[in-house]
């Protein structure tokens, strides 16, 4: 309780400092336009993007988890292995759905960039 007094503290502290002497800007239009690379903003504030880009944003989410379930269960196969071979299996089988699912996002063409629409 008494470390999260002293965070708490030491934030506003820091907080008010800043605001008591910091310097103060004046305030232009220049100024008040978002920050893009140095460069002036210039088309529509929020462009569209294409669907293509969040199906391989998905996709990219789901083999990231993927990912994490391996090393999971890469850390925990001498212990799974002491219960029978049944862990192999496990991990098979998650290989042949994972294989299903690549063969599927290949054949509708989910990762072709070039295709519109």
């Amino acid at each position: 309780m008494f470390q999260f007094l002293a965070a708490l503290l030491v934030a506003a502290g820091m907080l008010g400092v800043a605001a008591l002497i910091g310097q103060k800007g004046r305030k232009t239009k220049e100024k008040d336009i978002p920050y893009e690379c140095g460069k002036d903003p210039i088309g529509p504030q929020n462009p569209r993007f294409s669907v293509k880009f969040y199906m391989v944003a998905m996709l990219f989410i789901l083999f990231d988890i993927e990912t994490i379930f391996f090393f999971a269960w890469a850390i925990s196969y001498q212990d799974l292995l002491s219960q029978g071979i049944g862990a192999l299996f496990v991990i098979l089988f998650f290989l042949f759905l994972l294989g299903v699912g690549f063969v599927y996002e290949v054949q509708k063409k989910s990762l072709d960039w070039t295709q519109r629409g």
